[in-house]
């Protein structure tokens, strides 16, 4: 009786114990994407993370590794800008801490495409994720956290996919710990290769036997041949030396030789770097064996000897390796090693100055939006709207954001290179930036500053400062002149007159002055120009210098010659009053006579601002500017499509393409509403469609691809295919469009679909029915091969392009992409072997098993008929609309019959 109370006594002893450490202090798991809590056969409590991070969708993904079926949940993040955050609460006490996550993939989203993406740890990008290469992912990370909070991020990379994760688990470790041996690396986060516990073979030990819960792997062989075989001694011992405090459980096993005199770990790297080592002994044999250790060829300890029944540890680091070959070398008795750490050391860099993180918290707050800055605001990797080069700030670009002034927070941003402030509703004058030394660009153009003020003297390192497009009135004053870096000043569409300092006249300097009163760097011809009217440019063209001859030169003539000779002077002067006269009217009657014969409603400048609220909201931008929401009076949503400088067009150009767009009308083409063309302004304004476009639809970052059914995609190309024939077919002249592709396809509230974007389009008159001769323009992937080679422009160029985007309904792929094998980067040359060929395995996985074949084979066969290199063997706009009129009825009698049988 006695002895079975014992038991029961030692039981419940375990019991708690068990509880205990189940419950130990900082223990946290994460489960990512988890909704709800519950404990593992450990009997570790895991959370859902929400509390952690508010950013990223969920899913729950199921897979098997061939003898067991797992459902895991996971977080991932569709477009994650730069960088995704879990935020832990840590004690404000420096603290050493296990971080350990999960990364799983599983083609959870049916793409077959694993994503890329760096992970973080504080303020160092401690590895790149490829889920191609390993999936499922794990890492362990051994970080000092000296902060009140932990962050852990997940960094997405160009065309690298949405980073997923499955779980994070944090662990405390002993103070203290790890730390032996790096005095000559300092501030490191150590990421671990190996951790194995020498001499067991069975599965990986951990917490409970583990109280920090560190996963120690079976020991297998890591030479070309098995060394030695591992055995187990039970034996009791105190702990000492290591402050690491391995468990016990693991330094009862160990790895000896007994034939030969050497024993020899090789272990692999997947990285070169600088690497932290740490051997662990243990006296469990009745023998004092002792031996040379060797790394890489180099003794790093002789004659190490181990003791019975205690333990040691040593500790070595290793620069610039990427391979990692471990021998002890026998003196007396035979080798032993218990267990063994690895770890690759990464740089974690100096954080921003606790200054310029201030100042950008506080112009955050002065926006009154969430720009998402959080932490450190360049490392891991830069927040939105900021640029690094290391931890210096060197680039903030605040442009379309309505900040009203320039505080004087923007002067403590001492590293600044270059600052955006365009179109910021700045006001008044220009101030709080002299501090800026190293400034290199200053854009502060499209605002309402009235005054140059005296800040940008000093600001020595300047090269380009754009100022156009403000209410900037007086002088130019002559501290720009000294200036010596400035190699471009942009004073067009201001208020300011008088002579140009002489300290701006200068080779390396390009001024621009257009659209001012009066500037120029003579100082006769502003005090004239200035009794006469100023006139708003471009309206009219006035050449002062010639006025201005004409009359020195009559002053001339006017003392040497007599009556005759000064008649006929005063008739020239005539002529040329005239002159001026009829080129005044003509530039002013361009726009009223375009109210006249243009279709499309003519807008000022400021009525585009108000209906534009100041072109606050950008819903587009391309080559030729950006495309801003707009509201009319009545209510109506527009697009308002703003030529930013480098496109703008001739006036005659200008006025010939919003002729031809105003005459367009048909319900597969988007409206002209209207347009302005005053004061260099280009600004065209188009009907507004909330649907988004096509791309959006299929690649974009609020998909809605699953609502893009086979029908729905067919209904699609019928519409886009309408307006493409109208086009090509039903207008006089004809017009080429140019640039067909999924983002110039836009869709309204019912999906019904529009084509949009004629910028580019060319007519073609009667003289050159065949084609036209132009310069290649388009867009990578959709661009017609025979075009491009030849210069020739047709409808079938069009073609071309449209059967491209026939190709991304049908396969739900973008045109060029550079993942997977190189044959395949190209959609065209990929797909149709296949689609030739009847082999319908490359159709999107979202609308496999919903379409009608015989709807898919005509699609498919227009699509690749479409897309020959050879333009003649390409059909026309009218003959692919007829053929896919045609499967999207196939669709609809196949949809039919379906729900007919069910």
């Amino acid at each position: 009786m006695g002895l079975r109370n014992a038991w029961v006594g030692f039981f419940l002893l375990c019991s708690f114990c068990l509880v205990t450490f189940c419950e130990q202090d900082g223990f946290l798991s994460l489960s990512c994407g988890g909704r709800t809590s519950l404990r593992d056969s450990s009997k570790i409590l895991w959370v859902p993370d929400t509390t952690y991070i508010t950013s990223g969708k969920t899913t729950t993904i199921s897979y098997s590794d061939g003898s067991s079926s797992f459902n895991n949940s996971a977080r991932f993040f569709p477009n994650s800008g730069r960088r995704k955050c879990y935020r832990i609460p840590a004690n404000n006490s420096t603290t050493l801490v296990l971080v350990r996550a999960k990364f799983l993939y599983k083609n959870y989203d049916g793409l077959r495409k694993p994503p890329k993406f760096s992970v973080s740890v504080g303020t160092a990008i401690a590895i790149t994720i490829n889920l191609a290469e390993s999936d499922p992912w794990s890492e362990e990370f051994l970080w000092t956290v000296n902060e009140d909070t932990l962050i852990f991020c997940l960094i997405a990379i160009p065309k690298g996919g949405s980073p997923v994760i499955s779980s994070l688990e944090i662990r405390p470790l002993p103070q203290g710990a790890y730390t032996n041996g790096m005095t000559n690396f300092p501030n490191k986060l150590l990421r671990k290769s190996y951790r194995i516990d020498c001499g067991h073979s069975n599965e990986s030990l951990r917490y409970p036997l583990d109280p920090f819960d560190r996963i120690w792997d079976a020991d297998r062989s890591f030479t070309p041949f098995h060394v030695a075989t591992g055995f187990k001694i039970q034996l009791s011992f105190n702990k000492s030396s290591p402050v690491e405090e391995p468990p016990v459980a693991v330094l009862q096993t160990g790895r000896v030789l007994a034939r030969r005199n050497t024993l020899t770990y090789n272990l692999p790297l997947d990285t070169l770097g600088d690497y932290y080592i740490i051997l662990y002994f243990a006296g469990i044999l009745p023998v004092f064996p002792s031996f040379d250790i060797i790394i890489n060829g180099e003794i790093v300890k002789s004659n190490y000897t181990i003791k019975s029944s205690e333990t040691s540890a040593l500790y070595v680091t290793q620069k610039g390796i990427e391979s990692l070959n471990l021998t002890l070398k026998s003196i007396s008795f035979y080798p032993q090693i218990n267990a063994l750490e690895v770890y690759k050391m990464v740089g974690i860099p100096s954080a921003t100055s606790s200054t310029t993180v201030s100042a950008l918290q506080v112009i955050q707050q002065s926006t009154g939006l969430d720009l998402g800055w959080q932490d450190d605001p360049c490392l891991p990797s830069p927040w939105e709207k900021i640029d690094c080069e290391g931890s210096l700030v060197t680039s903030l670009d605040l442009s379309d954001i309505n900040l009203r002034s320039i505080s004087p927070t923007f002067d403590d941003l001492l590293d600044l290179k270059i600052l955006d402030l365009h179109n910021t509703s700045l006001s008044g004058e220009i101030q709080n930036l002299d501090s800026l030394h190293h400034l290199e660009k200053l854009n502060l153009s499209f605002n309402q500053l009235t005054s140059i003020g005296t800040d940008l003297e000093n600001l020595m390192k300047l090269q380009i400062l754009d100022l156009q497009n403000n209410s900037l009135m007086g002088v130019v004053p002559d501290s720009l002149g000294e200036l010596e870096d400035l190699h471009l000043l942009n004073l067009e569409n201001n208020k300011l007159q008088g002579p140009l300092p002489q300290s701006l006249n200068k080779e390396t300097l390009e001024i621009r002055t257009s659209g001012n009163l009066c500037l120029t760097f003579s100082t006769t011809s502003c005090d004239d120009a200035s009794s006469n009217p100023a006139i708003e440019a471009p309206q009219v063209t006035i050449v002062p210098q010639k006025k201005h001859g004409v009359h020195n030169h009559l002053a001339i003539i006017l003392g040497t010659v007599g009556g005759a000779t000064l008649a006929f002077l005063l008739m020239c002067i005539s002529v040329l009053i005239y002159k001026t006269k009829q080129q005044y009217e003509v530039s002013h009657t361009s726009r009223a006579e375009m109210r006249i014969w243009c279709a499309a409603k003519v807008f000022s400048y400021k009525e585009i601002k108000v209906a534009t609220r100041n072109f606050k909201e950008v819903i587009g931008r391309g080559s030729f500017g950006s495309v801003y929401l707009g509201k009319l009076p009545d209510g109506k949503s527009v697009a308002v499509k703003v030529r930013f400088d480098k496109s703008q067009l001739g006036a005659d150009s200008f006025i010939n393409e919003v002729n031809l767009l105003s005459k367009i009308r048909h319900q597969n083409l988007v409206t002209l509403e209207g347009f302005c063309h005053e004061r260099k302004h280009q600004i065209l304004v188009y009907e507004y469609l909330p649907g988004g476009s096509l791309a959006d639809h299929l690649y974009g970052t609020n998909s809605q691809k699953n609502s893009l059914s086979w029908v729905r995609r067919l209904k699609i190309a019928v519409d886009a295919a309408k307006g493409l024939d109208y086009l090509h077919n039903g207008s006089e002249p004809r017009i080429i469009h140019r640039d067909i592709k999924c983002s110039n396809i836009l869709l309204d509230l019912d999906m019904n679909a529009k084509v949009c974007d004629l910028g580019l389009s060319k007519q073609v008159t009667q003289e050159d029915a065949t084609h036209v001769t132009t310069v290649v323009k388009g867009t990578a992937g959709y661009l017609d091969p025979e075009y491009y080679s030849t210069q020739q422009l047709t409808e079938k160029s069009d073609v071309y392009s449209f059967g491209v985007v026939l190709l991304e309904l049908i396969c739900g792929r973008e045109p060029l992409t550079h993942s997977g094998t190189p044959d395949s980067f190209n959609l065209v040359l990929w797909a149709k072997p296949y689609l030739q060929a009847g082999a319908y395995e490359i159709v999107d996985e979202d609308i496999r098993g919903s379409f009608d074949p015989l709807s898919m084979r005509k699609a498919a066969l227009v699509a690749i008929k479409s897309v020959e290199r050879d333009a003649s063997q390409r059909p026309s706009i009218a003959e692919v609309l007829a053929e896919l009129k045609e499967a999207y009825d196939i669709q609809l009698r196949f949809l039919d019959s379906s729900q007919n049988d069910n």
